[in-house]
């Protein structure tokens, strides 16, 4: 059972993750979830939901405290997500419900 608001992202980080810590760990062809998360976030800043630079402020922010074991290309889903939840956009529940429902798709195929 969780205990607080952002368990629902906490839980996603796999046992044993790590961090990048070189440059071609860094310096990648970026995955096709990835490229869509940056779409994502290049929407809602368009339509003004969440600003470019006010994530980019929270990755800074929140990537180094709450998120820091996170790969830093994963970081955006979960800055937003965070953010979302903090402005009451989706609730912890909501996000786990999609979040169950997404994996069993992955899992079906």
């Amino acid at each position: 059972m969780t205990s607080g608001p952002y368990d629902v992202l906490l839980d996603t980080l796999a046992p044993g993750s790590a961090r990048e810590s070189t440059l071609p760990e860094l310096d990648r062809k970026p995955d096709p979830w990835e490229s869509s998360m940056q779409a994502t976030c290049e929407c809602l800043s368009w339509r003004g939901a969440f600003d470019n630079l006010e994530r980019r402020h929270a990755e800074d922010a929140l990537g180094e405290t709450i998120y820091h074991d996170f790969p830093v290309r994963a970081r955006s889903a979960v800055i937003t997500a965070h953010t979302l939840m903090d402005r009451g956009v989706i609730s912890p529940e909501e996000l786990r419900a999609r979040m169950d429902i997404i994996r069993e798709r992955f899992h079906r195929e």
